[in-house]
C-alpha cells in the first residue's frame, strides 16, 4: 500500500479525517492538560509550563485539528497526511530497534482498539530478532492487576481489560523489572500514560495518540517521546489492519 492509498483508507475508516472525538472534547482536554489534570498529564514531566494557546497551535500543527478558535463544538479532524508521515517515522524507529536486537516493551491503555495492533507488532518484532520484554504478571494496580496478552502490557480489572490514561502501570512495571534484576526496555511502543511515563523516564518511546491526547504531542515537542502518531485510538480493531500491515512493511518486518 502506498502512503497516498493508506491516507485515503484512514480517512474512509475514520481513523483520520472527520473523527468521532468532538471538538469540545479536544478543547476541554487541552485546558485540562494545561491545568495538570491527573487523567490528561500522562506521566509527562514538563520542562516548562505550556499555555493553552501553545498547546492549541501544537495540536493543529502535529495532528491537524482545526485552527479556528471560534469553532468550539461539533466536528474536528485529524490529518491523514500527518498520520502517515508519523507512521513512517514510527516504522523507521521500530525497524531499526528490531534489527539491532533491542529489548522492546509493548503496552496499551486502549485494549479495545489498539491491542491487536501492538500484538501484531510484538509478534513480528520477536520473530525478527528483537527481545519482547516480559513483565512478571499479577502486579496489583487499583482494583486489578497488570498482565501481558500476546506480549502487550495491559491493565486487567473485574475480569476485563480496562481503558486507562494513568502512567502508574508503566511506573510499576519498570520498578518491578528493576526489583527483579531484569533489564529495562530499550524501546517502548505504547500509548496513553504508558508512553508518556516511559518517554519522561528517558526510554526511547514511540506511540499512538488521539486528538484529545495533547500530552503525548507535548512530550514529542519537548524531545521526550520520539514519535507520536495522530489517529483515532478507539475504532473497531479490524479497521487498523491495513495500517498495521503498512507499519510492518515500512519497518521491514512483513
Amino acid at each position: 500500500m502506498t502512503p497516498n492509498e493508506l491516507a485515503q483508507y484512514l480517512d474512509s475508516a475514520k481513523i483520520t479525517g472527520n473523527v468521532a472525538t468532538p471538538r469540545q472534547d479536544n478543547l476541554k482536554h487541552m485546558r485540562w492538560f494545561c491545568d495538570g489534570n491527573e487523567h490528561l498529564e500522562f506521566g509527562v514531566r514538563l520542562s516548562r509550563a505550556w499555555t493553552f494557546n501553545e498547546v492549541f497551535d501544537l495540536m493543529h500543527g502535529k495532528v491537524g485539528t482545526s485552527n479556528d478558535l471560534e469553532l468550539i463544538e461539533g466536528q474536528d479532524t485529524i490529518s491523514a497526511q500527518k498520520c502517515v508521515a508519523a507512521l513512517n517515522r514510527f516504522a523507521s524507529v521500530l525497524g531499526d530497534a528490531v534489527r539491532a536486537g533491542k529489548r522492546i516493551l509493548f503496552a496499551t491503555g486502549h485494549p479495545a482498539g489498539l491491542l491487536p495492533v501492538h500484538a501484531a507488532l510484538a509478534v513480528a518484532a520477536e520473530k525478527a530478532g528483537a527481545v519482547v520484554v516480559r513483565v512478571p504478571e499479577g502486579n496489583p494496580f487499583l482494583e486489578g492487576d497488570l498482565r501481558q496478552l500476546f506480549g502487550v502490557l495491559v491493565w486487567h480489572q473485574h475480569g476485563g481489560l480496562a481503558h486507562t490514561h494513568y502512567p502508574h502501570p508503566m511506573k510499576l512495571s519498570l520498578e518491578l523489572l528493576q526489583e527483579r534484576g531484569l533489564d529495562r526496555p530499550e524501546l517502548v511502543v505504547a500509548d496513553h500514560g504508558y508512553a508518556g511515563f516511559a518517554a519522561s523516564s528517558g526510554i526511547e518511546t514511540i506511540g499512538f495518540a488521539d486528538c484529545n491526547d495533547p500530552g503525548l504531542f507535548v512530550s514529542e515537542a519537548e524531545g521526550q517521546l520520539s514519535v507520536a502518531v495522530p489517529l483515532d485510538d478507539n475504532v473497531c480493531p479490524g479497521l487498523y489492519e491495513p495500517m498495521t500491515e503498512y507499519i510492518l512493511e515500512r519497518a521491514g518486518l512483513s
